[in-house]
């Protein structure tokens, strides 16, 4: 999906500017493939301490048989102790062998329960499970506080970026107005939903964060193991345009799923008060296969953010933009290739993070010149990606 009046190739950044290279930072070169990246870590030093609890685990997950299921489990897990030990070595308060031990434990046994055979159903709309017995028909668990906690160890936080302050707290003055707020953001990581939380919650903005709503397509409501997490988040849960091309005989049936979730929305901004996230792109940023290591911003879908548009005029509240720059590429990289199916391999690296939230987006074309809005955002975007880019080299050069 290519930008009617702007190149795609102006939106490549340069891999090597993202790493603050320090000894508390990841080894891993970032040209290299994913699956050299975890060759490597298999035999990158780990602390003994680290090693004994990991090897624990993976002999636990190895006992359980279906190589198919357990294989990238263990991968995961040897990746997220990793991650741990770099971040206990960098003196990261909190982060033990314990506790990186149980964080695993819970996210192995939570995608059991709920990621295989009998799956937590999501609705087109979905509620986030914060531990309340009594609204939550006898859940006492904070999927929320789960998911931060996996993965906040993971993020250099120190060092990671939180950058917008005034945007967002004219972003909060009109959340607290009965406004309604639409983030539109690039997405790198599978974990984008936490690097949000933690970034917000640096910046001030923990309550906004937990409240946020996300714009999630099926893969992160039917992969085993993302299951748990997304059970922790405010959902409007849609089908991609194309996952509903791949299987003609269910396309009916998602695109009715896709109306009914856009009446919800439709409800949450007619309420007033609704803080929405959306990556307009459909998909995660993916390194280029030229060698270079680079990691383009996908490109802004026009149909969805005129989507959005429409949803805000139809509710009758006021309905404001913004763009928001993510760094989160290191922190959990994506497959090299888009993939339908689920049970992706995980890499998990212990790295600074970063958002930029932008001032408002103006509103700019009208009826027959949509795509200016969708160009702006875009650019936008990009603008405050390549400033995080600027500020992590300053970082390293420091």
């Amino acid at each position: 999906m290519l930008l009617s009046s702007i190149s795609s190739n102006a939106f490549v950044v340069q891999r090597n500017q993202v790493n603050i290279r320090n000894t508390q930072s990841t080894p891993y070169q970032m040209t290299a493939t994913n699956e050299e990246v975890a060759t490597s870590k298999e035999t990158s030093e780990i602390s003994p301490e680290f090693v004994g609890a990991m090897k624990k685990m993976v002999t636990k997950l190895e006992s359980m048989g279906k190589p198919e299921l357990v294989s990238p489990l263990v991968h995961f897990t040897r990746e997220y102790f990793a991650a741990c030990d770099l971040a206990n070595k960098a003196g990261v308060e909190g982060v033990t062998v314990e506790s990186t031990a149980k964080s695993m434990m819970d996210a192995v046994q939570y995608g059991m329960e709920f990621g295989m055979g009998d799956k937590y159903t999501f609705g087109v709309t979905h509620t986030a499970l914060r531990g309340d017995p009594e609204k939550e028909d006898g859940n006492e668990v904070d999927y929320y506080k789960f998911g931060c906690d996996f993965f906040r160890p993971a993020m250099d936080i120190e060092n990671s970026l939180a950058l917008g302050e005034e945007a967002l707290a004219k972003m909060k003055e009109q959340i607290d107005n009965g406004e309604n707020v639409v983030f539109f953001a690039n997405h790198q990581s599978e974990a984008d939903p936490q690097v949000m939380s933690v970034m917000m919650e640096k910046a001030g903005y923990k309550e906004e964060a937990e409240n946020m709503v996300y714009v999630a397509g099926h893969k992160v409501t039917t992969d085993t193991l993302a299951i748990p997490f997304s059970m922790g988040r405010n959902l409007i849960c849609i089908h991609s345009k194309k996952h509903i091309d791949a299987d003609p005989d269910t396309k009916s049936a998602k695109s009715r799923q896709n109306l009914q979730a856009m009446s919800g929305m439709l409800k949450m901004f007619a309420k007033g008060g609704a803080l929405i996230w959306v990556a307009p792109s459909g998909g995660r940023d993916r390194r280029l296969l030229d060698g270079s290591g680079d990691v383009p911003i996908a490109p802004f879908d026009q149909k969805t953010i005129d989507m959005f548009r429409l949803m805000g005029n139809k509710s009758k509240k006021p309905t404001h933009y913004y763009a928001v720059s993510m760094i989160s590429y290191d922190l959990c990289p994506p497959p090299d290739f888009t993939e339908a199916a689920t049970g992706e391999q995980r890499n998990v690296r212990f790295v600074p993070v970063g958002i930029k939230v932008s001032d408002e987006l103006e509103n700019v074309g009208g009826v027959e010149s949509r795509h200016l809005f969708t160009d702006s955002a875009m650019k936008i975007c990009q603008e405050g990606y390549e400033e995080l880019l600027e500020k992590f080299a300053a970082k390293k050069d420091e």
